[in-house]
């Protein structure tokens, strides 16, 4: 019945070639040097077939057919291309169709780049009068796009465009006209591009129109698109405004444009059309995990409203029960003998508008309830360590462009207990409270799926305002993004980070490795080092903390019974990854990461590498990416200084399998 079945399946997606057609298998362009063959496949008709799963064509997708008269067509899109690019002496010369059986061809194209067309002079005319400040740096907007010597290229001519309008509409200039053209020498391949600017009257904003309202309350509106009257006109200002209404979630798509039809000299209104987005969402969800460390199910119930009250106040409320079941994990494949019980509840609440219009205040409590699980290896018998966590985030949130800032003061309070066995008489409550301040500068051009720029961000917290620990931790963070083609993206990330504690130390004692363990560093896991469990870098040791059978361990027991995850005081940690676009919503990528963590204060060894290379898969959803790594660990490139650290494996093997939702950076 099952085999029926599949067949029956097969044969339904399954395609035929026409009678008398053939199917193009593959189409190659030859003789390029300078342009890429996928650009240039990207501009024409005739394709390849594409093929189910990357082995099986006819199969779901339908035969792409070759057609001659579409081919001929196709060498006049490439040499118009060309053109566009330059080349302006290119021809597709020949397209060879190879017979490669019954009902199927491979097309080869054979192309002629020619010289290029360079920009041997530039000249911007200005039909007006600008400040000596704004000419400058209106021709140096020009010449980082198109300078001489550069390829006459008609994408990068329009760059240069834009970049001068862009710039003197930042400048106020919000009539500006910009018009470009290129006399070209094909004897020599030399140009002179000329750009007629005409800036008009400098302006200032005038009144504020907003269609496309609905339900959203329009005094909120105007205040998160921020704009008065009489200010002075800026195109950087008009894109901001719309940042900071996508970012309130109230509207799913908003353009805010200049009022050109209406405006009268000097002053130009603003029109902004709003599409609303639902404000008020319902979850339901679980979810299920399996790692080195444990196995867990829980559900998720959660609602939101982005208006609450009116004023765009932002309001959710989510709570996740769920259940342990322990000691079931990949490196203890047995039925569980003991549920766990665990839950995660928090309500958020976000004022736009707190202080002055663009700063947002908000408040967080929480409260959570877990076990704390940091050996992979099951020891029979021994306590099971917990946590009753209550705590609370208050402070304030404001963007500067494109940096943001937050600054808060968080107060945690956190109960230890067992679900099994005896608690530690020298494990006591421990009260944290510290101020941060978190800053992030995203200059990446996307930032679900950056292709290019920067990321830096940095955390910095200071504890004892109250409390028991009493530290100074930092971590700044970079993030690079290098395009390497149309389908690959070459990401970088690399974070150091230092705690400098004034009352506790890195080590074996019960309440400093306590503290360490929510003020510290570890390493490991799925956004860290993808070849190591969560916690699985930094200093082990014996301690009774979360291990209470050490007192049982005798010389010679295995390391990775006695010894647990401590914590350390400094950290690096550095990943490189190159990110495959494969087809629809299937990405790969492949990655190396590397990490260390010290006990000792402001101290990186660099000899500790703990190299770990793999690949991934990831498969695009609304909410992110769903992702799965393996990370397999180098050897001879992990622990050089002899220290304790277990070796965890998965299936005799030194690799380490992550899940997770989005990019790991």
């Amino acid at each position: 019945m099952n085999r029926l079945l599949i067949a029956t399946l097969m044969t339904s997606a399954c395609t035929t070639i026409p009678r008398g057609q053939s199917a193009v298998d593959r189409v190659d362009v030859v003789g390029n040097h300078d342009v890429s063959g996928d650009d240039i496949e990207a501009k024409i008709a005739t394709t390849d077939t594409p093929k189910f799963l990357y082995l099986f064509r006819g199969v779901v997708y339908d035969y792409a057919l070759y057609d001659r008269h579409v081919l001929a067509y196709d060498l006049a899109r490439i040499e118009r291309y060309y053109r566009a690019r330059g080349y302006y002496d290119a021809h597709a010369r020949a397209a060879r169709v190879l017979q490669q059986g019954d009902q199927h061809v491979r097309v080869e194209i054979v192309v002629d780049e020619g010289k290029p067309v360079k920009v041997r002079e530039v000249h911007v005319r200005v039909d007006g009068s600008l400040l000596a400040s704004e000419d400058a740096r209106m021709r140096r907007d020009e010449r980082s796009v198109l300078g001489q010597g550069a390829r006459l290229d008609e994408d990068e001519l329009a760059k240069a465009e834009k970049a001068i309008r862009r710039g003197l509409e930042d400048d106020g200039y919000a009539k500006v006209s910009v018009t470009s053209h290129a006399d070209v020498d094909l004897a020599t391949h030399a140009a002179i591009v000329t750009f007629d600017v005409r800036p008009a009257e400098k302006c200032v904003f005038g009144e504020l129109r907003i269609e496309g309202l609905g339900t959203l309350p329009e005094h909120a509106t105007r205040r998160t698109i921020n704009i008065g009257r009489g200010e002075p006109y800026s195109r950087k200002a008009l894109e901001q405004a719309q940042r900071r209404l996508l970012e309130q979630g109230v509207v799913s798509s908003v353009a805010i444009e200049p009022d050109l039809a209406h405006a009268s000299p000097g002053v130009v209104p603003i029109v902004a059309h709003l599409e609303p987005s639902k404000l008020r969402e319902i979850q339901l969800g679980g979810g299920f995990e399996l790692d080195v460390l444990k196995t867990d199910m829980h559900l998720k119930a959660g609602w939101s409203d982005r208006n609450f009250l009116g004023d765009f106040r932002h309001f959710t409320a989510s709570v996740s029960p769920g259940v342990v079941l322990y000691p079931l994990r990949l490196s203890y494949f047995q039925p569980p003998n003991e549920l766990l019980p665990e839950e995660k509840s928090s309500v958020e609440l976000r004022q736009p508008g707190f202080i002055e219009a663009l700063t947002e205040g908000f408040v967080k409590p929480e409260i959570n309830t877990y076990p704390v699980l940091v050996s992979e290896t099951y020891v029979p018998d021994a306590p099971v360590i917990g946590y009753f966590e209550a705590k609370t985030t208050q402070g304030v949130t404001r963007s500067f462009g494109k940096l943001k800032a937050t600054l808060s003061h968080t107060l945690q309070v956190e109960v230890p207990f067992t679900y099994s066995g005896p608690l530690d008489p020298t494990l006591t409550t421990l009260v944290i409270s510290y101020v941060e301040l978190q800053t992030i500068l995203d200059l990446r051009n996307d930032a679900i799926h950056p292709r290019s720029g920067l990321y830096l961000g940095n955390d910095f917290q200071v504890a004892g305002l109250g409390g028991q620990p009493q530290d100074i931790r930092v971590q700044p963070e970079v993030r690079a993004y290098v395009p390497l083609g149309k389908r690959v993206t070459l990401a970088a990330r690399a974070t150091v980070g230092f705690v400098f504690p004034n009352n506790y130390q890195a080590g074996t004692d019960t309440r400093d490795v306590q503290i360490v363990f929510f003020r510290g560093f570890f390493s490991g896991g799925p956004t860290e080092n993808r070849g190591y469990p969560l916690r699985g870098i930094g200093p082990f040791g014996e301690s009774t903390l979360y291990n209470p059978l050490v007192n049982k361990c005798m010389p010679g027991q295995p390391a990775d019974v006695c010894a647990v995850p401590l914590g350390g005081l400094s950290l690096w940690e550095a990943s490189l990854e190159a990110r495959i676009a494969i087809g629809g919503p299937f990405s790969g990528v492949v990655f190396c990461d590397t990490a260390d963590v010290s006990a000792a204060v402001f101290t990186l060894h660099f000899d500790r590498p703990h190299l770990s290379c793999g690949l991934g898969a990831r498969y695009d959803t609304p909410i992110g990416a769903l992702r799965a790594d393996v990370g397999y660990r180098i050897p001879g490139a992990q622990v050089f200084s002899g220290a304790l650290e277990p070796t965890p494996t998965i299936l005799g093997l030194p690799i380490a399998v992550q899940l997770g939702l989005g990019e790991a950076f």
